[in-house]
């Protein structure tokens, strides 16, 4: 397929704002391309290389695609710098100059969907001596043989700033009614819109494809086999070993008794400890372990393979569980921030092992002796666990648990979790089946009444006077539930130390967000720059607010930095949603 034909698709994605139509624009598009790049197609219309399961990045900065617009179209460096300062948008710049080139390919052909591909996926497997001069190359190539159209959507692919508006959600009903169109009962008018005859028909098959995406994690597989072999080639796809699944998410309950209400009667309720999310992957003498945002760091936890190795009694699993620090001197649970700097950690592995020990609490299992277990209820899963699992003391645990029907049992269930320095408990459905990646009723967690959120950084400010070099006032952003947008919510600057050496919040200094977004940086003018979303961050506040000035329509009031979420990708952060059920908590709304 040519790539003239997505770059089309793209440009009619960004001028429409309704999801409808952006659904049906992508169900016309994936029904008629070919079935050997409807791999390719599904993640460039996320923005996207490689799954969310694989964390190979392109790892390019801006400035050498300043540099590869100047290779392509022969305008000098200054001036692209200006069109990109007065833009904001290399993407836009790149259109732009690519227009009026001064120079072009004596040679240039069309450019395909798999040649961009191929080209975009090589950038991110090179390393080492010469590679800055290769990924040059690579992406010089792409844009000289590029249609202005064609150079946006390029650029803006490398930055991770597609700008479509095209979400999970919005991919998978498009798979629905491009190759489901019958089964269905899908129908367009061209007044009317989309047409559903029988929805409960209807939802069915969206159940089916979401559960093939759960398991295989990529909607590029969904596709293909959706389209060449129906809904029985869905029911083939499995959650297999070495590929990590997203984890189940849990909302919030008000109370034990919303918990009760939620989840029903016998609940199962377990300490919520304050540590990341892990999944541990077996096979035979391959032990893999796994972030909840699906990093590999296996290298980083030699300690928690060690324990899965010789305290789990079996060589075939998927296993959910969270992992806390230790503090040696008093034998208590760390916060989370003092694990976290193990998660990211490349070098002195062992010596961090000693200085920061840690203790795996195991509280679900998927697949066991290559049974998968999602559909079994969660009694079951447990029971199954407890007959593999061999605790020790102070390296491996099952999740502690309360079973009961009382309120005042589970109250006091609750307040003993806190008082051990837990963040609060989870109250889980006995029969409730495990489903990757929802919020589903099947589980909620019970935590103290100030909710704080987690958000991404989207922009910042280059700071001035003894900040100077340092990005300050950061931009942060909720995620839109339908199209997974990012909408702004406010800024914050405080709870962040200047120094390393300061009292407050350990660890989090303004140097040290820089570090890890100034290769982030997608545009600047003046002393604004956005940044692509990647990092982050817990926010407490002291309010909610209505505001127009945020496209959220929100604004937080007095919001502070608690700590990094580095274990937690861009797709989990707080949903518009859940900030409109906070606002509307506010003092008895």
């Amino acid at each position: 397929m040519k790539y003239t034909e997505l770059a089309s698709l793209y440009h009619q994605l960004e001028t429409t704002p309704k999801r409808l139509d952006k659904t049906f624009l992508i169900a016309q598009f994936l029904k008629k391309a070919p079935s050997k790049d409807l791999p390719h197609l599904t993640l460039l219309l996320q923005g996207r290389i490689f799954p969310t399961w694989d964390e190979r990045e392109i790892g390019v900065a801006t400035r050498l695609l300043v540099k590869a617009i100047n290779t392509a179209t022969g305008i000098s460096l200054p001036e692209i710098e200006e069109q990109w300062k007065k833009t904001g948008d290399l993407g836009i710049v790149a259109e732009k100059l690519t227009a009026k080139k001064k120079q072009a390919m004596l040679f240039s052909s069309e450019l395909e969907v798999r040649k961009v591909f191929s080209n975009l996926e090589k950038l991110a497997t090179m390393e080492g001596s010469g590679s800055v001069g290769l990924k040059l190359k690579l992406i010089a190539e792409l844009l000289s043989n590029a249609k202005p159209l064609e150079a946006r959507y390029i650029i803006r692919t490398v930055l991770g700033e597609l700008r479509v508006g095209v979400g999970e959600g919005c991919l998978r009903d498009a798979i629905v009614w491009a190759f489901f169109e019958i089964e269905a009962g899908i129908s367009f008018d061209s007044e009317k819109g989309i047409q559903v005859s029988d929805r409960e028909k209807y939802n069915g098959i969206v159940a089916i494809v979401q559960s093939a995406y759960d398991k295989a994690n990529d909607y590029g597989i969904v596709a293909e086999v959706a389209k060449e072999k129906g809904q029985n080639g869905l029911s083939t796809i499995h959650i297999c070993v070495g590929k990590p699944v997203k984890v189940m998410l849990f909302q919030k309950a008000k109370d034990i008794k919303d918990a009760f209400e939620r989840v029903g009667k016998p609940a199962a309720f377990e300490q919520k400890y304050d540590g990341f999310r892990v999944q541990i992957h077996r096979d035979s003498s391959s032990i893999k372990v796994f972030t909840r945002r699906l990093e590999d760091v296996t290298h980083q936890f030699p300690d928690i393979v060690k324990i899965a190795e010789n305290q789990i009694a079996s060589s075939h699993y998927i296993i959910d569980a969270e992992v806390t620090g230790i503090d040696q001197r008093t034998g208590k649970s760390l916060p989370f921030q003092h694990i976290s700097q193990r998660i990211k950690r490349k070098y002195d592995i062992h010596e961090t092992v000693k200085k920061i020990p840690v203790v795996l609490h195991i509280f679900d299992i998927l697949l066991l002796d290559k049974k998968e277990l999602l559909h079994e209820p969660f009694q079951k899963r447990r029971e199954l666990l407890e007959k593999i699992i061999e605790e020790k003391k102070g390296k491996i645990t099952l999740a502690f648990q309360c079973i009961t029907t009382d309120e005042g049992e589970a109250e006091a269930f609750y307040k003993q979790s806190l008082a051990q320095g837990n963040e609060g408990i989870m109250a889980k459905n006995l029969e409730g089946i495990y489903k990757p990646g929802s919020r589903v009723g099947f589980g909620v967690k019970v935590k103290p009444v100030m909710e704080t959120l987690d958000l991404v950084i989207v922009g910042a400010e280059w700071g001035e006077g003894k900040r100077k070099g340092w990005l300050t006032s950061f931009t942060v952003a909720c995620r839109d539930d339908e199209t997974g947008e990012f909408l702004e919510i406010g800024k914050v600057g405080t709870g962040i130390k200047e120094l390393a050496a300061e009292e407050g919040t350990e660890g989090v200094t303004f140097h040290a967000i820089t570090e890890k977004l100034k290769d982030f940086i997608t545009a600047e003018k003046g002393k604004e720059v956005r940044v692509k979303p990647m990092l982050v961050i817990e926010i407490a506040y002291e309010e909610i607010q209505k505001s127009p000035t945020y496209s959220s329509g929100y604004a937080l009031r007095f919001p502070r930095l608690i700590r990094l979420r580095e274990d937690r990708t861009p797709s989990e952060i707080s949903l518009k949603s859940e900030v409109q059920e906070l606002y509307d908590g506010q003092r008895g709304r």
